[in-house]
Order: structure tokens, then sequence, then C-alpha cells
């Protein structure tokens, strides 16, 4: 127990001192955990010696990381994504597994297959590293940023079956793991039934139970109990827990269950990566740092270079491409699990993985550096990155009114509510826009509206309406159905980014909606008319009766959005009946 004790209090020690700092510089806590088990480990301090031991437990991050992602990917959602998942992820996947296997084979003498497989490992690159860092830039919805993510999307998708193919890839696979691929149909079949049929009324039950901590524990036995019946078999855990994830993506309790599993997965992940950061080798860099190095600047650029190109193939500008390839021209975690299984197939000896790790570590710490110092410098990107303060306590929690999202359209409404001493709750997610607002008189709270613990201390049982002005999309949707699940007494009027959202906005049921930009265009459309020499009322009419246009066909779209060709040829109808009805208002007279 005191060895026990003592373990996690040098891992929480580590973790308070290191990776603060890193935030602090900009790198992010995944480089900070890195530094952290280099420090603590065998090759570094000598505190841990058994690092496999470690391994095993810091290996749940994964799972728990998979089971995440599974939960993202909506089939629905992967179908609109399946033109930039061809052109751009299995794009950059295929070039650089077959140009890194070539640079093994030819330089290092290494035969096919093993040659293959690393080179697939060194193609995948860090979610983890990348998503953090665009979301700390707010820069995850930018055409770079949207770009990457499909890319890492593509990774993660195509290397759960790749962990599972790697013992057939050579000739002493065990008849057992054979056998065990056979009885993978069946475990699809039982977790696609088993998820239909018995965890979505559990979890109903459970729900209505409104017992936070036991739908917590239910979730963990789902992604547990899933991990240890695929290890039985003999198959990945983390393959199990990802399609887990893919069958619960539809559920309507999939934002709660990514609510409970995030911080579990957020711990055990850091704990994954520290274990990561003790198996490198310092004796090893300090022997060999000219070719580690060397090593290390090659692959990272050949990646960047190799990712640019696929930028520059789907029609993106050199800025956009550049940035990209930066963003995930480091190694990825999944790069240690696939080393690992190798490593325990004896494929490939100690001290070539012991420098595969220690390459793909030292270019997660290289990208933010390069990317800083030799590209855009430090009026581009901000070298540090402050530690958002603790949620405000959130007062007048008998206001009928909650605003989630308080920038430009949140606070125009905020505006017109306090002209009319109509008291209201504001809250934002963004610290610094809270701060800016509240130099001008603005009562605004510091937030996430999503969370349903801010939303019951913001007074969700009182309140009567909510304005969804939230910026982001994913966060925008999840605050609404949490609201509608956990207050269905309140009103919501949601602002949609665009069409799209909007679409998603209708299908949970909410009515109230409006396109940010839509009124504002129209308006400005009308403005041109009249100097355009068309009569005041006559141009009003004619924009006037666009917007009611526009606003039937949007409820007649969501209908068949998810059909391309009946959307297709809806739009189609609807664009040339707007033409004969603008027609017919612009023939009227208004003299």
């Amino acid at each position: 127990m005191t060895n026990l004790l003592e373990t996690i209090l040098l891992f929480l020690g580590a973790t308070l001192i290191i990776v603060p700092i890193f935030n602090r510089m900009g790198f992010g806590s995944v480089l900070g955990y890195l530094l952290a088990g280099i420090l603590v480990g065998p090759h570094g301090l000598g505190f841990f010696r058994d690092v496999e031991k470690t391994m095993h437990f810091a290996e749940f991050g994964v799972i728990f990381l998979l089971f995440i992602i599974g939960l993202e990917i909506q089939p629905p959602k992967l179908w609109a994504m399946r033109k930039k998942i061809l052109s751009q992820g299995m794009l950059q996947i295929f070039l650089c597994t077959i140009i890194l296997s070539l640079a093994l084979h030819l330089l290092l003498g290494m035969d096919g297959n093993l040659a293959l497989i690393i080179a697939f490992s060194l193609s995948l690159s860090s979610t983890a590293i990348a998503l953090q860092t665009m979301k700390e830039r707010n820069e995850f919805n930018t055409e770079y940023g949207q770009g990457a993510f499909s890319i890492l999307l593509t990774q993660d998708i195509v290397a759960i079956p790749f962990l599972v193919a790697i013992p057939f890839l050579f000739e002493n696979a065990s008849g057992n793991s054979v056998s065990s691929l056979w009885l993978f149909p069946v475990i699809l079949v039982v977790l696609v039934l088993i998820t239909r049929f018995l965890i979505r009324p559990l979890f109903r039950h459970l729900a209505a139970s409104h017992s936070h901590e036991v739908f917590t524990a239910s979730a963990l036995f789902i992604v547990l109990g899933v991990a240890s019946l695929m290890m039985k078999i003999g198959l990945s855990a983390a393959l199990g827990t990802f399609i887990a994830g893919v069958l619960l993506a539809e559920s309507e309790y999939r934002h709660e269950l990514e609510a409970n599993i995030e911080p579990f997965k957020g711990l055990l992940m850091g704990l994954f990566f520290i274990s990561v950061g003790m198996r490198v080798s310092v004796d090893l860099i300090s022997s060999r740092p000219l070719a580690l190095i060397g090593s290390t600047i090659a692959y990272f650029l050949l990646k960047w270079g190799l990712i640019y190109l696929v930028g520059r193939f789907n029609k993106m500008n050199h800025r956009n491409a550049s940035k990209m390839g930066f963003s995930i021209a480091q190694g990825g975690e999944f790069a240690f699990v696939i080393l690992g299984i190798v490593l325990q197939l004896k494929q490939v000896s100690n001290e070539h993985v012991q420098f595969l790790v220690a390459m793909i570590t030292l270019s997660m710490l290289m990208g933010p550096f390069l990317e800083k110092v030799l590209v855009y410098g430090k009026r581009f990107y901000r070298s540090s990155v402050v530690d958002e303060p603790r949620y405000d306590l959130i007062e007048n929690k008998n206001a009928e009114i909650i605003i989630g999202g308080y920038g430009r359209f949140g606070q125009m409404i905020g505006r017109i509510l306090r002209a009319q001493g109509i008291p209201f709750v504001a809250i934002d997610h963004d610290s610094d826009q809270v701060e800016l607002v509240r130099k001008f008189g603005n009562k605004v709270f510091f937030g996430d509206v999503s969370r349903l613990d801010l939303l019951r201390a913001a007074g969700g049982e009182n309140a009567k309406f909510f304005v969804l002005a939230i910026d982001d999309v994913d966060q925008s949707l999840r605050a609404a159905q949490i609201i509608q699940q956990h207050f269905p007494h309140i009103k919501i009027f949601a602002r949609a980014r665009n069409r799209g959202h909007a679409f998603d906005l209708l299908d949970m049921g909410i009515t109230k909606i409006k396109r940010e930009t839509f009124d504002s265009s129209v308006n400005f459309a009308g403005e041109l008319l009249i100097e355009l020499g068309i009569e005041t009322e006559k141009a009003h009419a004619i924009a006037e009766r666009f917007r009611r246009h526009d606003e039937a066909m949007l409820l007649e779209q969501v209908k068949v959005r998810k059909d391309e060709q009946m959307f297709i040829s809806l739009n189609t109808q609807g664009a040339a009946q707007l033409e004969e009805v603008l027609k017919e208002e612009s023939k009227k007279s208004y003299i």
C-alpha cells in the first residue's frame, strides 16, 4: 500500500510541477507529461524501474480515448466527411506509409511486412496534441483545422483494424489469434444486440433515477466490460471500446457518456504519456545525439512535406497547407501501442523500439518549437497560454432567461433585455471575452453551458427561456441536448452558425432558430435593390418574400437532408420556385 501511495504521489507531483509550466509556455499538457515521464523514469532520476507494469495500466487511457472517439463518429457525420476522408486522410496515410516503408527497407534493411508496420505507425499523428492546440488557439473551425481533423479522424479509424491485423502479417501468428479473429463477427453482432436491447433501456432507467454517480459507474462498467471481453478472446481492447462508442454515437445519452468518461480519459491519457516518457532512454539520447536528432528532423520535415502536398492537392493555399502540416507532422500516441505489439511479437529488437520511441517523442516536442521559431514567430502565435480561471459562482439564480454565449450575438440580446429592465444570467466560456465585456459594465459569468452542473448552478430549474448563442457548433448542440434532457420546461431560442447547424437544431425539435448572418444579408440585399432604383416598398417586399421562401425551404430540406439525391432535387425545385416567386413580386405595383 505504501509503495502504491508513493507511486501515485510521484506521478501527481511530477504532473503538478511540469505540466503547468508547459501550458504557460504554450506547448500543451501532453509535452509536459512526456517530459515528466522522462525525468521520473528509469532512464532519468530513476524513481520508477518497472515501466512495463505502468504501461499496462496506462494503456487504459488509450481505451477510454478510443471510446470517446467512437462516440464522436456518427455514421451520418462520417458520410458527410467521406470526400475529405478519402482525399485528405487516406491520401496522407498512403503517401507517408509507402515512402517511409521504402526508406526503412532501403536504409535499414527491414523486411517488407515489418517496414510496412513501422512506417504505418510513423504515419500517424497525435490526436491529443493537435486537437488540444487547435482548440486553445480557437482555430478548429478554420480551413486548415478542418483538414487536420479529417486526417486525424481517418488515422484513428484506420489504426483500429490495423492493430488487429498486425499479428497476421507475420508467419508466426499463433493459431489462437486466428481463431480469435473468427470470433470477431460474432462479438460484433453481440455488441450490436446488447447496445440496442440492453444498454439503451438501461440508460433510460438510470437517467430517470437522476443519480449522476450511478450513471458514471455504468459508463465505466461498459467501457471496461467491453475491453475485458475483447481481451478474453485475444483481440484488441481498444477495438472493442471503439466499436462500442460508435454503436452509442447516435444515442440520446452520447454527450452524457462523453462528459462522464472525459475526466477518467484525461487522467489516464496523462498517465499513458508519462509512461511513454519513462521509456525514453536518456542514455540513448546522450550516446547517439546526432543520429537521433537528425532522424527526428528528417522524419518531421518529410511528414510535414507530404501533408503539405496533400493540402495543396486539395486546393488549400500555401499558408493553410503549411499550418496543417506543422499541426500534425509529429508522431502519434498509437505509434507507441503498435511498437509495443511488434516488440511483444519479437519482430524487432528492444534497442530499435527505444530509438523509435525517442524519435517520436522528440518529434512531439519539436513541432511546437519549429512552428514558433521557424515559420510564424512570436507575433503570429501567442507563446503563452494562461490557465483558465475557475468557473464563477453564479448569482441571480431566479432569472427567467439564461444567455449562453455572450459574444456579438448574445450581447445584442442582452442589451435589449437590460434596456427593458428584464433580468437575465449571461454566461460565456471565453475568459478573455468575459473580462472584456466586464470592463464596459456588463455582468457576465465565466462558465461552460454545455456542463450540467453549471446549468444547475445557473438556475436551470427556475429559468423559462435559454438563448443559445454559442459560437462553437458542437458545443451548441451538446448544450441544447443537455438542456432538453434535464430541463425540458425551458424554451430554447437558438443561434445557428449556418444551414447545417440549423438542420441539427431542427432535428432536435428546436424551432426558434435564427441564422446569424441571414437577416443582415437579406436586409442588405434590400438596401442594394433600393440603390439600384427599385421602389423602397417593392425592395422590402422582395426581401421579405425571399426570407419567407428560404425559411420554408429550410423546413422542407431538413426532412430529406440525409438523402443526397432527394436533397439536391428539392434544392433545384426550390431555386426555380424562388425565381418565379420573386418575378411575380417584382411585377406588383406599390404606388
